[in-house]
């Protein structure tokens, strides 16, 4: 029953279900059935993607009957992504977000994922879409220096660097292995591992190459270090295209904040008129 209380919560709560309840229900049904009846399945997405999912993949099986998981964040980066662009999705799990960048935006991707069991099933959804020529799969954390960290397994989409992790996973500074490259977009999800990111990447985020940065959870430390190097924080509204200062109403659900609709930009009007030109997504026959 908790489990079936969350999920009603999402769809009531999500700004692409909210007004389409019944039809987002009869999708989730449906899932519940396939994913009972196969072990796997591969499954169309948007705009002619595929997500090669299982049950207990919890973030990526919440795009197949909310449409997009992670609203906001996800239409940022469909939004804002170029064909020429690089995207850096760091705790890429099985790889919504890579697939989005790369297979919708056509963008060139790095995608960090340490975790071997999850690393296997992004390469699985880079293969079936057809990416490998636009993906690079780094199978590392990223940290503050070249090493070696404690992981752990089993986890799902919750795998993180834990002290009592059952696993040592190879670990880099982004600044050490990107070298002279510069992502125009960084997604940066790692569960609490977020400072200790950015640690080793005080050169990309200086580069003035470097737009948009979307990421959960921030410390005070990481709030003067996006500020030192000019990244300013903004929310987006992606109906009206627009980037607010203050939070705007798609970042509340129930009257409680939610953090993936925060995120930190660097030259406000160009990234404004990039995401007011995109060409619009279709998604579960919404143009966006």
């Amino acid at each position: 029953m908790t489990a079936l209380g969350n999920i009603h919560r999402a769809i009531a709560g999500h700004p692409l279900t909210r007004d389409r309840q019944v039809e987002t229900w009869m999708r989730f049904a449906a899932w519940v059935m396939r994913s009972r009846l196969n072990r796997e399945l591969t499954l169309p997405w948007i705009e002619e993607q595929f997500l090669v999912v299982r049950r207990g993949m919890t973030g990526a099986t919440g795009n197949l009957y909310l449409g997009l998981h992670e609203f906001m964040s996800m239409m940022l980066t469909l939004h804002f992504l170029r064909e020429g662009d690089l995207f850096l999705d760091v705790g890429a799990n099985v790889g919504s977000y890579t697939v989005l960048a790369s297979g919708v935006s056509r963008a060139s991707t790095w995608a960090f994922e340490p975790d071997p069991d999850t690393a296997r099933d992004l390469a699985r959804n880079i293969e079936i879409n057809g990416l490998g020529d636009r993906v690079v799969l780094h199978q590392v954390a990223l940290g503050p220096h070249d090493g070696s960290v404690s992981f752990t397994r089993g986890e799902g989409a919750m795998n993180r660097v834990a002290s009592d992790g059952d696993q040592k996973v190879p670990q880099r500074a982004l600044d050490s292995l990107i070298g002279a490259g510069a992502p125009a977009m960084i997604k940066l999800d790692v569960e609490g591992y977020e400072e200790q990111a950015l640690q080793g990447a005080h050169r990309t985020l200086a580069h003035p190459a470097l737009k948009v940065l979307a990421m959960e959870g921030t410390t005070p430390s990481i709030l003067k270090l996006l500020a030192d190097n000019g990244l300013e924080r903004v929310f987006y509204d992606p109906f009206s295209r627009g980037l607010q200062r203050t939070p705007n109403g798609l970042a509340f659900v129930d009257g409680k904040w939610t953090p993936s609709n925060e995120f930190y930009v660097r030259d406000w009007a160009f990234v404004e008129d990039r995401l007011k030109s995109a060409r619009p997504i279709n998604v579960f026959g919404r143009r966006i």
